[in-house]
């Protein structure tokens, strides 16, 4: 990792939160990759560039969402002012998410992603993690409005839980593929034995957390949205949850390992891209130190 930041000045950039050099840097290889006429359709999906620099503006624009779960929710706030330039939007998106999308603003249609092809009419086609490329945001357009997943809370006793407790989501697994971004929930243990801390597993896919009050997480992803916002807070590693309870609106802190993703940026203990959270960073490869940190701040907040 140290070698790839150091060697791959468009991630220097993206660290710095630079998007003027990070977009002039993908211009270039986009020039270079029209040029060679490079065909990526047979790469796996999330290494595919798919917008050739075509004009969006006044087309019918169709997005491809070929990233995590946790990518398609971050990215989703520029569909609205996509939308503003284009005539129509479709999103071609992961099936799990698409009624969780239909509360972000900016779609006019919604297409389950398969391994086939679109079912839908465009002009011009672009994956989701292009449209920052292709609008030239700027740190100054970040985060935009806050929330913007604009979804209810629901009904039910959900949203009715005691107030003389902190109610706190806990998700601590992340995706398969980064192993050391998560957190074995046996070391987790301690946040429990806090007065006056209700905790509640928010992992995805569900799975119990032995010492939570209950599970709030399901696979039904919009449901699990609506039931975060009976939350005062979320603690998350960096995958899916975190994104979106950062989407939400919702106070998170993210527990981030020593060699985190770009999108978090360096050094820094807030977060360009949400305005509600907190980055806690792991300096080593032991855990229990931020743990200690995050217990101390947790026992300031109960």
């Amino acid at each position: 990792m140290t070698s790839r930041r150091a060697s791959d000045p468009w991630l220097t950039a993206m660290r710095r939160a630079d998007f003027a050099t990070a977009w002039q840097i993908s211009d270039r290889v986009l020039t270079e990759r029209c040029a060679r006429r490079e065909d990526c359709s047979r790469w796996p999906r999330h290494l595919q560039f798919i917008w050739t620099g075509a004009p969006l503006d006044g087309k019918d624009v169709l997005v491809r969402c070929y990233h995590g779960l946790g990518d398609t929710i971050q990215y989703a706030r520029f569909l609205e002012p996509l939308r503003r330039r284009a005539r129509k939007i479709s999103v071609w998106a992961q099936p799990a998410l698409l009624r969780l999308l239909t509360h972000v603003r900016g779609c006019d249609e919604l297409l389950p992603l398969h391994d086939g092809v679109p079912q839908t009419c465009y002009d011009v086609d672009i994956e989701l993690m292009e449209i920052a490329h292709a609008l030239r945001i700027t740190l100054d357009d970040l985060p935009g409005p806050i929330p913007y997943i604009h979804i209810a809370p629901p009904s039910t006793p959900d949203s009715e839980r005691a107030r003389t407790c902190l109610h706190v989501g806990i998700a601590w697994r992340s995706g398969s593929w980064d192993p050391t971004r998560s957190i074995a929930p046996s070391a987790l243990a301690p946040l429990s034995n806090i007065p006056g801390i209700a905790l509640h597993s928010l992992q995805f896919p569900p799975e119990p957390l032995p010492f939570a009050v209950d599970d709030l997480a399901c696979r039904d992803i919009e449901r699990m949205a609506q039931r975060m916002l009976s939350l005062d807070l979320v603690i998350s590693v960096d995958t899916m949850v975190a994104h979106l309870a950062g989407a939400l609106g919702l106070p998170t802190w993210v527990l981030l390992n020593d060699e985190p993703d770009w999108r978090w940026c360096d050094d820094r203990i807030d977060s360009p891209w949400y305005p509600t959270m907190r980055l806690f960073r792991r300096r080593s490869n032991d855990w229990k130190p931020l743990l200690a940190h995050v217990t101390a701040a947790l026992m300031r907040s109960a």
